[in-house]
């Protein structure tokens, strides 16, 4: 067990004395404390000698003596850990409210370069203007690091959708990232088919050539009573901050009805292919104008074409089918054209430098994924995560403030496909998540900080079960209570990049933010453009982090730690 580690453990077995002494209690549960949950991240035991149950009256003197060197030790460890100094905290937050350049980057991430679909033309131009911009301010080691295969890259150039006949409008739909285009306008009629096993195939065959299938049935659309925006309450973040209880594992009903459905869609999107269907048109999650589109086919050049693929608006999507089902015929006029890149598979990562003082090969690193899906422009999810972190580099250097380790930007892609750009610069530079085979760099990393949840203020840090740290962060976390940052969770939280790090034994932590219209509105949708950020939550977030990161850079050791995964 590491020093750091032990230190904390001493403190909360401290701490549950003086609260056991001044009690008056006979023992720690009567007043509520069992020893096994002072130390939920380590067992310690207690001498046999004390006893199941600590009485006042068997209290003895070397009992008191030990305590009172954890009382000692306690001592220490808060000592060891300096809180902020107001004077760079202020300097941070000067710089980051009257000189932000958070929500010109932003600009520049979304309507200039958006959407970054990974392996896009759009994010390497993305890629070209951060490291661009984070040289100007003299950032050092400014690169853009290769990891892959990740697959092809994709781009849609041109989409028009309407209805003709029984009546014109234009559709509000997009294309599927990964599928192809309609090769010119096409003019056809619309069919909807009922295929929901296997054996309705049979019905369809021949059916399907040259129409534009519905296969979705209409789901029941609610009124949205609840406004969509949210920040969160005292009593929502007083429940985030406790454990989350036990959750029961999907049962093998579930798991093979959730396989069996995944099953059946590859054979679905095959059979219409097959079936020379002009294009599938599938209802999109949200409603409103606002559609979720995600991916409809594959990465990979080697695997065989789908069909085109659209996310219509759900509203739209019922107008069609109810006139079909009047057995009135529907015309649509679409025309995709949609773009593959396959002359370089692999992709990268941006990674940028300020080197430390007298620590320099140990390090601290702060990140954000660069990536998004392609209906918006990937503002919420995740330009504001990447301008943030760029924005917290920019105001540690232009500020000059000498900080020990070295602190190291990294902008991931790939993530929304599976945390691939960060797994991948894990792996090749501390550790492999499989075997857990450690690299001699795993062991220099002290911390990486992680935003990845809209454009919400942070409102606190999940500890991601590194309860060590629950004392350091509350010290750090002080000068901005009056802001709002007041939550420590004790739960973790997955989804996003700092897993890449947590899962090999490093401290990856995501920062606990204001919801906003996150997952109400922008996430994954074409609603998420520039002008659902909030400024002035990101320039809290810059500071914030940038002041994280410096007392992580100069603290006297590194971050304590979990026990290492096994596997």
């Amino acid at each position: 067990m590491c020093v750091e580690s032990t230190r904390w453990i001493l403190t909360r077995v401290a701490r549950a004395t003086c609260a056991f002494l001044s009690s008056g209690q006979r023992s720690f549960e009567d007043i509520g404390i069992r020893i096994d949950a002072v130390t939920p991240a380590y067992q310690v035991k207690i001498g046999s000698g004390m006893g199941k149950r600590i009485t006042h009256a068997g209290l003895k003197f070397a009992t008191i003596v030990a305590l009172a060197v954890a009382l000692a030790w306690a001592a220490a460890a808060q000592s060891d850990w300096s809180a902020p100094d107001p004077t760079v905290i202020s300097k941070f937050q000067d710089e980051g409210s009257q000189h932000s350049h958070i929500m010109e980057v932003l600009g520049y991430l979304t309507d200039i370069y958006g959407p970054r679909l990974t392996n896009s033309p759009n994010i390497k131009e993305a890629g070209e203007y951060a490291v661009k911009t984070l040289s100007s301010w003299g950032l050092a080691n400014v690169h853009k690091e290769t990891w892959g295969p990740f697959g092809r890259g994709w781009s849609n150039e041109l989409f028009e959708a309407n209805e003709i006949a029984p009546r014109h409008f234009p559709l509000i739909a997009y294309p599927k990232a990964w599928t192809p285009g309609t090769n010119g306008a096409v003019t056809a009629d619309a069919i909807y088919a009922k295929i929901e096993k296997e054996e309705d195939f049979a019905f369809y065959r021949g059916r399907l050539r040259g129409m534009f299938a519905l296969t979705t049935p209409l789901r029941v659309i609610e009124p949205q009573f609840e406004a969509p925006a949210h920040r969160y309450t005292d009593q929502e973040l007083a429940d985030l901050a406790q454990p989350r209880p036990p959750q029961p594992p999907p049962d093998k009903e579930t798991r093979d009805r959730q396989r069996k459905q995944q099953e059946f869609n590859a054979k679905l999107v095959k059979f219409l292919t097959d079936e020379g269907a002009v294009a599938w048109l599938e209802p999109a999650p949200h409603d409103g104008g606002t559609l979720t589109v995600m991916g409809g086919g594959s990465r990979d050049p080697k695997d065989a074409a789908v069909l085109p693929r659209v996310a219509v608006d759900v509203e739209q999507y019922g107008r069609i089918f109810r006139t079909l089902e009047k057995n009135i015929p529907v015309t649509l006029r679409i025309n995709i054209t949609n773009k593959f890149y396959d002359d370089n598979l692999d992709s990268f990562n941006i990674v940028a430098e300020i080197p430390g003082t007298d620590k320099p090969d140990e390090v601290v690193m702060l990140g954000a994924h660069f990536d998004s899906w392609a209906s918006g422009t990937g503002a919420t999810d995740n330009a504001a995560g990447s301008s943030v972190m760029m924005e917290a580099m920019r105001i540690l250097k232009t500020c000059g403030v000498k900080m020990r380790r070295t602190v190291r930007l990294a902008l991931w892609t790939g993530e929304e496909e599976g945390l691939l750009g960060s797994r991948a610069y894990v792996a090749e530079h501390f550790a492999d998540r499989n075997s857990m085979e450690l690299k001699p760099d795993h062991a220099k990393l002290s911390a990486y900080f992680n935003v990845d949840n809209g454009t919400g203020k942070i409102r606190g840090i999940y500890l991601q079960g590194d309860e060590a740290v629950r004392p350091i962060f509350e010290k750090w976390m002080e000068p901005f209570k009056p802001e709002g940052m007041s939550t420590l969770s004790a739960r973790g939280t997955g989804g996003t990049d700092h897993v890449s790090f947590d899962e090999v034994g490093l401290p990856g932590f995501q920062f606990i933010q204001d919801p906003i219209e996150y997952e109400t509105r922008t996430h994954h949708t074409n609603m998420d453009v520039y002008e659902r950020i909030q400024a002035a939550d990101m320039k809290q977030m810059a500071v914030i982090v940038a002041s994280f990161v410096y007392m992580t850079a100069n603290a006297e050791q590194l971050l304590p730690r979990k026990p290492l995964p096994k596997r």
